[in-house]
């Protein structure tokens, strides 16, 4: 059902296509940004500080005269490597999780759902920094860190959603024939419950970038003089005055790929939910 769902309504659904035409560029700089940089970016230039615009720098210098859009260009790597594998790592272990809470029930349902609880109970943003403080910096903790901030939202997703398909009559036919318990989570109830997994990819994708941005404006991410568009934002804020650009052009970047991928979410949804196509 999905499959031909998707397949009538993807390429039908124009705000889906646009977010794709849009994003996709993003995600090959984000691969090949650093062969592709007209500079490096770590490369100092005391002769260029502070330039809007400059031949051969089109976009501009930071304060060490390093080239704007070259940082750009490889910045997108490391925000996007920690996003991915935020969003990969939450997806596993909440699916999981919610998918035996649902299924089993009883007190590994209470054990589950109150952590998953607890987590939720604290903003994302400050969860992260009493995380990353403890941790520190740098992409491996930004990833378990954000990781297992959004895995209790994956978890509920799949929670609800495997109590909902636990009570149709297919698996309870596969229990009874005497199943076990991997063959139905494979073929009833995971592709049952894909629909809503994959527009929270989408979601969650965005959140992460935007709270690993977060972390690496405040000086708790990417760990410098690696870019990455978080951290360009929180340096280029000292210089606001001199250079507005230099703050305009990381913001820019960040803003537009965020609102793309939460386009994309909301366009699946609208393709991936039954109840539109009724």
């Amino acid at each position: 059902m999905l499959k031909k769902l998707t397949d009538n309504k993807f390429f039908e659904n124009k705000v889906f296509v646009f977010s794709v035409i849009v994003l996709v560029p993003i995600l090959i700089l984000a691969i090949i940004g650093p062969y592709i940089a007209p500079y490096d970016p770590l490369e100092i230039n005391p002769s260029m500080v502070l330039k809007s615009a400059a031949p051969g720098h089109p976009l501009g210098t930071d304060e060490f005269g390093r080239d704007i859009l070259s940082r750009l260009i490889c910045g997108i790597r490391p925000t996007f490597i920690v996003a991915i594998g935020a969003t990969a790592l939450s997806l596993v272990a909440g699916v999981l999780l919610g998918i035996f809470a649902g299924y089993f029930g009883g007190a590994v349902e209470q054990i589950i759902m109150r952590v998953m609880d607890i987590i939720l109970c604290f903003p994302p943003i400050l969860l992260a920094l009493v995380v990353v403080g403890f941790w520190g910096p740098g992409i491996q903790n930004l990833i378990v860190t954000i990781g297992i901030v959004y895995s209790p939202y994956f978890a509920r997703l799949a929670f609800s959603s495997t109590m909902q398909v636990k009570k149709q009559e297919f698996i309870e036919a596969e229990i009874s024939l005497g199943a076990n318990f991997a063959r139905i989570l494979s073929k009833g109830i995971f592709p049952n419950i894909l629909a809503p997994i994959i527009i929270q990819i989408s979601l969650t994708l965005a959140s992460a970038i935007l709270l690993e941005s977060g972390l690496s404006f405040l000086g708790l991410g990417i760990v410098p003089p690696t870019p990455s568009l978080g951290l360009m934002i929180g340096e280029a804020r000292n210089y606001i005055l001199l250079n507005p650009m230099y703050v305009i052009w990381p913001s820019l970047f960040l803003g537009v790929t965020i609102l793309v991928i939460n386009i994309m979410g909301d366009s699946l949804r609208d393709i991936l939910d039954p109840r539109l196509h009724a």
